[in-house]
């Protein structure tokens, strides 16, 4: 089974500026990107979720908070679940990887962020797009 994985990256500087990598990240999987900026630091986008398609995230301004959850049951999921939290920012080029059977909720920690996403899947090439309403899910206790 696959987990969530942050894919720590690096900033390297110098007289000239900077410079910013992550050279464990593989990106031969990857067939599309898009970018999100949140209207504001209140608004949680999710959940959202695929059974089929991955997806990686990377703040190229700003940070995000990004929580996912592992989904049971595409049809009616458990309410308590485990979610994991997890933090990307700009100041490297961290990468969080998202498996293949969860969902997601992302928040901007800070005005104008963005975050970009890369996914497995061309656009239209599966149906795999499942929604939650933002209050679905609880910490388990």
């Amino acid at each position: 089974m696959e987990i969530p994985e942050l894919i720590i990256g690096g900033k390297y500087s110098d007289e000239r500026g900077s410079l910013f990598f992550n050279n464990n990240f593989n990106v031969a999987a990857i067939k599309r990107i898009y970018f999100i900026e949140n209207a504001d630091t209140e608004l949680i986008r999710g959940w959202t979720g695929h059974k089929i398609e991955q997806r990686w995230f990377s703040a190229t301004q700003g940070s995000f908070f990004i929580r996912l959850i592992k989904i049971n049951n595409w049809e009616t999921p458990a309410a308590k679940s485990e979610i994991l939290e997890f933090e990307v920012n700009a100041d490297s080029l961290d990468v969080l990887y998202m498996p293949k059977g969860y969902v997601s909720a992302i928040q901007a920690k800070t005005e104008g962020a963005k975050l970009l996403v890369m996914v497995d899947h061309a656009l239209g090439e599966v149906d795999d797009d499942y929604r939650f309403p933002v209050d679905y899910f609880k910490k388990l206790s």
